[in-house]
Protein backbone atom coordinates (compact mmCIF):
# COMPACT_ATOMS: atom_id res chain seq x y z
CA UNK A 1 0.00 0.00 0.00
CA UNK A 2 1.48 3.44 -0.89
CA UNK A 3 2.31 5.74 1.97
CA UNK A 4 -0.02 8.66 2.70
CA UNK A 5 1.97 11.95 2.73
CA UNK A 6 -0.80 13.78 4.58
CA UNK A 7 -0.87 11.14 7.29
CA UNK A 8 2.92 11.36 7.67
CA UNK A 9 2.79 15.15 7.94
CA UNK A 10 0.04 14.97 10.58
CA UNK A 11 1.82 12.41 12.73
CA UNK A 12 2.71 13.72 16.15
CA UNK A 13 6.38 14.69 16.74
CA UNK A 14 7.04 11.69 19.00
CA UNK A 15 5.76 9.25 16.38
CA UNK A 16 7.85 10.90 13.68
CA UNK A 17 10.94 10.80 15.87
CA UNK A 18 10.43 7.12 16.66
CA UNK A 19 9.80 6.26 13.00
CA UNK A 20 12.94 8.10 11.88
CA UNK A 21 15.05 6.50 14.60
CA UNK A 22 13.69 3.06 13.67
CA UNK A 23 14.58 3.53 10.01
CA UNK A 24 18.09 4.69 10.90
CA UNK A 25 18.87 1.85 13.30
CA UNK A 26 17.33 -0.84 11.10
CA UNK A 27 19.30 0.47 8.13
CA UNK A 28 22.60 0.50 10.00
CA UNK A 29 22.28 -3.03 11.35
CA UNK A 30 20.91 -4.35 8.08
CA UNK A 31 24.02 -3.15 6.24
CA UNK A 32 26.52 -4.61 8.70
CA UNK A 33 24.71 -7.91 9.33
CA UNK A 34 27.14 -10.16 7.36
CA UNK A 35 30.18 -9.03 9.42
CA UNK A 36 28.40 -8.11 12.68
CA UNK A 37 29.60 -11.10 14.72
CA UNK A 38 33.18 -10.80 13.46
CA UNK A 39 33.30 -7.10 14.37
CA UNK A 40 31.95 -7.86 17.85
CA UNK A 41 34.74 -10.39 18.42
CA UNK A 42 37.41 -7.95 17.23
CA UNK A 43 36.06 -4.92 19.11
CA UNK A 44 35.87 -6.85 22.38
CA UNK A 45 39.15 -8.74 21.87
CA UNK A 46 37.18 -11.98 21.89
CA UNK A 47 35.57 -11.29 25.28
CA UNK A 48 31.91 -10.96 24.28
CA UNK A 49 31.13 -14.73 24.35
CA UNK A 50 32.18 -14.76 28.00
CA UNK A 51 29.94 -11.79 28.72
CA UNK A 52 27.01 -13.50 27.03
CA UNK A 53 27.53 -16.60 29.15
CA UNK A 54 27.21 -14.43 32.24
CA UNK A 55 24.00 -12.83 30.92
CA UNK A 56 22.37 -16.24 30.50
CA UNK A 57 23.59 -17.41 33.89
CA UNK A 58 22.01 -14.38 35.54
CA UNK A 59 18.69 -14.96 33.78
CA UNK A 60 18.04 -17.90 36.15
CA UNK A 61 15.86 -19.69 33.62
CA UNK A 62 13.96 -22.64 35.12
CA UNK A 63 14.23 -26.09 33.47
CA UNK A 64 12.20 -26.07 30.28
CA UNK A 65 11.47 -22.37 30.73
CA UNK A 66 10.65 -19.85 28.02
CA UNK A 67 13.33 -17.25 27.25
CA UNK A 68 13.06 -14.18 25.02
CA UNK A 69 16.27 -12.85 23.46
CA UNK A 70 15.11 -9.36 22.48
CA UNK A 71 17.07 -7.44 19.87
CA UNK A 72 18.60 -10.83 19.19
CA UNK A 73 20.44 -9.86 16.02
CA UNK A 74 22.14 -13.02 14.80
CA UNK A 75 21.07 -14.93 17.92
CA UNK A 76 24.32 -15.29 19.89
CA UNK A 77 22.57 -14.96 23.25
CA UNK A 78 19.76 -17.27 22.22
CA UNK A 79 22.19 -19.99 21.15
CA UNK A 80 24.15 -19.56 24.38
CA UNK A 81 20.92 -20.12 26.29
CA UNK A 82 20.38 -23.42 24.48
CA UNK A 83 23.99 -24.39 25.13
CA UNK A 84 23.51 -23.90 28.87
CA UNK A 85 19.93 -25.22 29.00
CA UNK A 86 19.14 -27.52 26.04
CA UNK A 87 15.53 -28.00 27.21
CA UNK A 88 14.79 -24.27 27.20
CA UNK A 89 12.25 -22.84 24.75
CA UNK A 90 14.05 -19.85 23.28
CA UNK A 91 12.65 -17.11 21.06
CA UNK A 92 15.05 -14.82 19.19
CA UNK A 93 13.31 -11.57 18.25
CA UNK A 94 14.59 -8.57 16.28
CA UNK A 95 13.27 -5.92 13.91
CA UNK A 96 16.19 -6.17 11.47
CA UNK A 97 15.40 -9.08 9.18
CA UNK A 98 18.90 -9.13 7.65
CA UNK A 99 20.43 -9.83 11.07
CA UNK A 100 18.07 -12.72 11.72
CA UNK A 101 18.66 -14.15 8.24
CA UNK A 102 22.39 -14.27 8.98
CA UNK A 103 21.70 -15.84 12.37
CA UNK A 104 19.44 -18.52 10.95
CA UNK A 105 22.41 -19.84 8.96
CA UNK A 106 24.48 -20.32 12.12
CA UNK A 107 24.84 -23.83 13.63
CA UNK A 108 22.06 -24.92 16.04
CA UNK A 109 19.81 -21.99 15.06
CA UNK A 110 17.04 -24.31 13.83
CA UNK A 111 16.26 -25.09 17.48
CA UNK A 112 15.31 -21.44 18.05
CA UNK A 113 12.00 -19.75 17.38
CA UNK A 114 12.64 -16.61 15.32
CA UNK A 115 10.26 -13.64 15.44
CA UNK A 116 10.13 -10.19 13.88
CA UNK A 117 9.46 -7.81 16.75
CA UNK A 118 9.71 -4.13 17.63
CA UNK A 119 10.95 -3.65 21.20
CA UNK A 120 8.42 -0.82 21.70
CA UNK A 121 5.42 -2.99 20.81
CA UNK A 122 6.14 -6.65 21.37
CA UNK A 123 3.88 -9.15 19.59
CA UNK A 124 3.71 -11.44 22.63
CA UNK A 125 1.08 -12.00 25.27
CA UNK A 126 1.51 -10.66 28.78
CA UNK A 127 3.41 -12.89 31.22
CA UNK A 128 4.64 -15.15 28.42
CA UNK A 129 8.34 -15.57 29.26
CA UNK A 130 10.18 -16.86 32.32
CA UNK A 131 13.19 -14.64 31.54
CA UNK A 132 14.23 -11.99 29.04
CA UNK A 133 17.74 -11.10 27.87
CA UNK A 134 19.20 -8.57 25.47
CA UNK A 135 22.59 -7.66 24.05
CA UNK A 136 23.29 -4.08 22.97
CA UNK A 137 19.59 -3.29 22.69
CA UNK A 138 18.77 -0.64 25.28
CA UNK A 139 20.96 2.17 23.94
CA UNK A 140 19.42 1.68 20.49
CA UNK A 141 15.71 1.95 21.30
CA UNK A 142 13.87 5.16 20.49
CA UNK A 143 11.91 5.15 23.77
CA UNK A 144 13.71 3.44 26.64
CA UNK A 145 10.83 3.69 29.11
CA UNK A 146 8.38 2.14 26.64
CA UNK A 147 10.84 -0.65 25.86
CA UNK A 148 11.27 -1.44 29.57
CA UNK A 149 7.49 -1.35 30.10
CA UNK A 150 7.06 -3.91 27.31
CA UNK A 151 9.75 -6.14 28.80
CA UNK A 152 8.06 -6.03 32.17
CA UNK A 153 4.69 -6.82 30.56
CA UNK A 154 5.81 -10.01 28.79
CA UNK A 155 7.73 -11.38 31.79
CA UNK A 156 6.07 -13.79 34.14
CA UNK A 157 5.94 -12.76 37.82
CA UNK A 158 9.33 -13.47 39.37
CA UNK A 159 11.08 -13.47 35.98
CA UNK A 160 14.42 -11.76 35.40
CA UNK A 161 15.48 -9.37 32.66
CA UNK A 162 19.22 -9.18 32.01
CA UNK A 163 20.80 -6.72 29.59
CA UNK A 164 24.34 -6.46 28.26
CA UNK A 165 25.17 -3.05 26.85
CA UNK A 166 27.79 -0.38 26.53
CA UNK A 167 27.74 2.24 29.26
CA UNK A 168 29.13 5.70 29.65
CA UNK A 169 32.58 5.15 31.18
CA UNK A 170 33.63 6.87 34.39
CA UNK A 171 36.45 9.40 33.89
CA UNK A 172 39.83 7.90 34.66
CA UNK A 173 43.46 7.85 33.53
CA UNK A 174 42.37 5.48 30.77
CA UNK A 175 39.78 7.90 29.35
CA UNK A 176 42.04 9.28 26.57
CA UNK A 177 42.91 5.76 25.39
CA UNK A 178 39.25 4.70 25.47
CA UNK A 179 38.35 7.79 23.42
CA UNK A 180 41.00 7.01 20.80
CA UNK A 181 39.87 3.38 20.60
CA UNK A 182 36.18 4.28 20.29
CA UNK A 183 36.54 7.19 17.87
CA UNK A 184 39.44 6.10 15.69
CA UNK A 185 40.26 2.39 15.97
CA UNK A 186 36.69 1.03 15.87
CA UNK A 187 35.60 3.19 12.87
CA UNK A 188 38.76 2.17 11.03
CA UNK A 189 38.13 -1.54 11.68
CA UNK A 190 34.49 -1.13 10.70
CA UNK A 191 35.42 0.57 7.46
CA UNK A 192 37.99 -2.08 6.54
CA UNK A 193 35.76 -5.07 7.34
CA UNK A 194 32.29 -3.82 6.40
CA UNK A 195 32.77 -0.69 4.31
CA UNK A 196 30.26 0.98 6.64
CA UNK A 197 32.12 3.66 8.56
CA UNK A 198 28.91 5.41 9.63
CA UNK A 199 27.77 2.29 11.52
CA UNK A 200 30.95 2.30 13.58
CA UNK A 201 30.87 6.00 14.31
CA UNK A 202 27.30 5.42 15.50
CA UNK A 203 28.61 3.03 18.18
CA UNK A 204 30.81 5.50 20.11
CA UNK A 205 28.26 8.28 19.70
CA UNK A 206 25.41 6.24 21.16
CA UNK A 207 27.64 4.84 23.90
CA UNK A 208 28.80 8.27 25.05
CA UNK A 209 25.29 9.71 24.90
CA UNK A 210 23.68 6.78 26.70
CA UNK A 211 22.87 6.74 30.39
CA UNK A 212 25.39 5.99 33.08
CA UNK A 213 25.01 2.59 34.67
CA UNK A 214 23.54 4.23 37.77
CA UNK A 215 20.98 6.21 35.74
CA UNK A 216 19.92 3.13 33.79
CA UNK A 217 19.43 1.24 37.07
CA UNK A 218 17.14 4.07 38.21
CA UNK A 219 15.10 3.74 35.01
CA UNK A 220 14.72 0.01 35.61
CA UNK A 221 13.37 0.71 39.08
CA UNK A 222 11.03 3.40 37.75
CA UNK A 223 9.71 0.90 35.18
CA UNK A 224 8.73 -1.43 38.04
CA UNK A 225 11.64 -3.86 38.22
CA UNK A 226 12.84 -5.02 41.62
CA UNK A 227 16.18 -6.32 42.89
CA UNK A 228 17.88 -4.13 40.30
CA UNK A 229 21.66 -4.26 39.97
CA UNK A 230 24.52 -3.93 37.55
CA UNK A 231 28.14 -4.90 37.07
CA UNK A 232 30.63 -2.77 35.12
CA UNK A 233 33.63 -4.28 33.34
CA UNK A 234 35.95 -3.82 30.35
CA UNK A 235 37.48 -0.64 31.83
CA UNK A 236 34.02 0.68 32.64
CA UNK A 237 32.77 0.68 29.04
CA UNK A 238 30.38 -2.29 29.40
CA UNK A 239 27.81 -3.29 31.95
CA UNK A 240 25.38 -6.10 32.65
CA UNK A 241 22.11 -4.87 34.18
CA UNK A 242 19.41 -6.97 35.78
CA UNK A 243 16.02 -6.60 37.39
CA UNK A 244 13.18 -8.85 38.46
CA UNK A 245 9.43 -8.63 37.98
CA UNK A 246 7.62 -8.80 41.30
CA UNK A 247 6.56 -12.32 42.21
CA UNK A 248 2.92 -13.07 42.98
CA UNK A 249 2.03 -12.78 46.63
CA UNK A 250 -0.58 -14.99 48.26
Amino acid sequence: MPSDPARAECADPRSRRIAEHTRTVRGIFGRIAPRYDLMNRLMTFGQDPRWRREVIRRAVLPPGGRLLDLGAGTGDLAREALRQMPAARVTAADFTLEMMQVGQRRPHSSALTWAAADALQLPFAAECFDALVSGYLLRNVADLDQALAEQLRVLKPGGWMVALDTTRPVRSLLSPFIYIYMHFIIPLLGTLLTGQRDAYTYLPETSENFLTAEALADRLRAAGFQQVGFHRFNFGTMAIHWGRKAALSF
